[in-house]
């Protein structure tokens, strides 16, 4: 066996934890929060402190953090400059809603729609990814006219009541009737999705797909189709390079309009570009973003049309805490560092180092089935050797074994067999050295 994997050198040194210990955390945890979330590890993991790409638990042991709280940290745990602009804008107006004006979120909202091609120009502010799809959607029916939404199976759009009835994976569904117009298209996917990538049709027979759900199962006209540009929670699943831009012009031929889920995808993480749907060639009609836009910050947008949100103003729209100045300066300041940094080229470069280390040990391990996605938005699936099909078992246990060994992933999938890379984008090629040292260590225990 090889020697232990060791974490790059970091200077700085957490503050000693004084709070209440693991049991008795976890104990009360039980009596007072929502009984429906979910701890990743059989043995909980208690993190009290972050800083860059790396967190520590309450015994002060560092690990580095491949999931990015769930690929929400961006530019790094507790940025210094994040922390500063939130500081400086705390003691200066902490809420200020839209009724009244205010520089902060006209300053934050032009510099975001400048990072998106024309003619997406139009900002609104909320707090999640789920209610930025929830507005979408509201968005699209309006402007058309038209009520049916289209979705891709095993995708995932959020956990309020359009979110559950956008997604397609039955784990993030309770047992009651779904919201009416909402239909699932079958979804490409290199292993099972029944076209494989390779077939240079591919785009086009998954686009068929669509027309004909629009056939069979709606009027003939629908009021759009929503696509994260990579499936996240799905297992960071890309499509054949043409599928987007023909699925957009099916939709478009039926009257709808076409929304990029970003919440995952957007602000660089692919490295090729900024926004994910790029990557295809296509423009949408609506993006929504979340996640990487606050670096951790409840704060989400949507950004649109003039044509499209012109229909809106038929109507008061009003969201208490969207455009609050605190949360625009957070967002403001992590923009600003993705711009000047060039995170977007850091992604492209990491990602690309950690995508090729992913297939040499792929070459080497028949239980990895496929590597696959941009930037740092990477997954690896587990199979059953010789098969296509998912070993759920053996992700669960690659993925406990890597925590043991100070390193934070992801897990993903309907089937929970896919390891999901997405960091914040500031880590290092001797983070990414770490990470393959550990996948390798891990892939060998289990082998051995």
């Amino acid at each position: 066996m090889s020697a232990e994997p060791q974490l790059p050198a970091f200077d700085f040194q957490p503050a000693k934890y004084n709070g209440p210990d693991k049991a008795s955390l976890l104990a009360r945890r039980k009596q007072v929060l929502n009984q429906g979330i979910f701890l990743l590890y059989k043995e909980p993991l208690m993190l009290v402190q972050g800083k860059m790409q790396y967190v520590w638990d309450e015994t002060g042991r560092r690990y580095l953090d491949c999931f990015g709280g769930i690929c929400t940290v961006s530019v790094g745990h507790c940025h210094p400059e994040v922390n500063a602009a939130v500081a400086k804008q705390n003691e200066i107006f902490q809420h200020c809603p839209t009724c009244y004006l205010n520089p902060v979120v006209v300053e934050y909202a032009e510099k975001l729609a400048a990072t998106l091609p024309k003619p997406l120009s139009r900002v609104y502010f909320v707090n999640s990814g789920s209610e930025a799809n929830d507005l979408a959607v509201l968005m699209a029916r309006v402007a058309t006219g038209n009520y049916d939404i289209i979705s891709l199976r095993n995708c995932y759009h959020g956990g309020n009541a359009v979110g559950m009835s956008l997604t397609s994976h039955h784990t993030w569904k309770y047992n009651i009737p779904p919201m009416p117009g909402f239909q699932h298209a079958r979804a490409p996917h290199p292993l099972r999705g029944g076209v494989p990538y390779d077939d240079p049709q591919a785009g086009e027979k998954y686009a068929a797909e669509i027309k004909e759900l629009i056939r069979y199962g709606t009027s003939g006209k629908v009021a759009g189709f929503i696509a994260e540009p990579i499936q996240g929670v799905g297992g960071a699943v890309p499509y054949p390079n043409d599928y987007l831009g023909r699925a957009y012009a099916v939709v478009r031929e039926h009257g709808g309009v076409c929304i990029a889920d970003e919440v995952q995808s957007g602000f660089g993480r692919t490295g090729e570009n900024f926004w994910g749907f790029q990557n295809y060639g296509v423009v949408p009609d609506i993006v929504t973003m979340a996640k990487s836009i606050g670096n951790g910050f409840p704060l989400a947008a949507v950004v649109t049309t003039d044509e499209i949100a012109a229909p809106m103003a038929g109507r008061i729209h009003f969201n208490t805490f969207g455009g609050d100045p605190v949360a625009m300066a957070q967002g403001m300041a992590t923009l600003d560092i993705m711009l000047r940094d060039d995170t977007q080229g850091h992604c492209k470069k990491i990602g690309g180092q950690i995508l090729a280390g992913l297939h040499a040990l792929a070459a080497k391990h028949p239980c990895i089935g496929n590597v696959r996605g941009m930037g740092l938005i990477l997954g690896m699936e587990f199979v059953k050797p010789g098969t296509v099909e998912p070993d759920g078992t053996a992700c669960a246990d690659f993925f406990e074994r890597c925590r043991y060994h100070g390193l934070i992933v992801g897990k993903g999938g309907l089937d929970g067999n896919v390891i999901r890379i997405k960091p914040p984008m500031c880590i290092t090629e001797k983070d990414a050295e770490f990470l393959l040292a550990v996948f390798a260590q891990v892939l060998a225990e289990m082998k051995g």
